[in-house]
This record gives structure tokens, sequence and C-alpha cells, in this order.
């Protein structure tokens, strides 16, 4: 019913079950608790450094982004820019893979 009048801007069920058991073991934090595994890729030097270089050069994150993916071949992955370099036998094969 929140969901309906609120929308986005309220909490899921689940996440209100999850803090009301959290507040009966006796915590007093909404705060996530930390997490193990792969670390976040967005905060990447090599990522620091494109947004310094759409600052200093005064071209908008978007048009830097653009020209990273047009000119030098390179694609997001994981919130990190790789490069997209396949070989000829590479396409094939996955274009045989979808016939």
């Amino acid at each position: 019913m929140l969901k309906e009048v609120y929308g986005n801007e309220c909490l899921s069920r689940t996440r209100v079950f999850e803090w009301f058991k959290r507040s009966k073991e006796g915590r007093e934090t909404t705060e996530d608790d930390p997490r193990s595994g792969r670390p976040s890729t967005s905060k990447t030097d090599k990522n620091i450094e494109n947004i310094g270089l759409a600052e200093i050069t005064g071209i908008d994150k978007e048009c830097v982004r653009q020209i990273l993916h047009e000119s030098f071949n390179m694609r997001k992955v994981c919130a990190k820019m790789v490069p997209k370099l396949l070989t000829s036998e590479q396409k094939e094969s996955r274009i045989n893979i979808f016939r």
C-alpha cells in the first residue's frame, strides 16, 4: 500500500522486516554490514583519471566516454573501461553460437 502512494521513495517490505529483525537483535544503526568479495571497480584510478580529463579539457564526461568507446574501441565492463578487441575468429565464433 505504501509503495502505491510513495513509489520508489518508500522502503521495500523485505527491507522493513530486515531492519525490524536487526533492531530486535540489539542493532541500533541501519548501515549495511561490510561485504566480502569483489571490491567496487567504479572508483579506480583510471576512472578518476577519466573524470579528471573531462574537468581539465572542459569536455563533458559523456563525451570522454564516447571518445574512449568510439576512438579507442573501449567498452564499459562492470563500471570499468576495457579494450574491446576481438579477433576475427572470436567474432565468427560468437556469430556461430547464435545461429
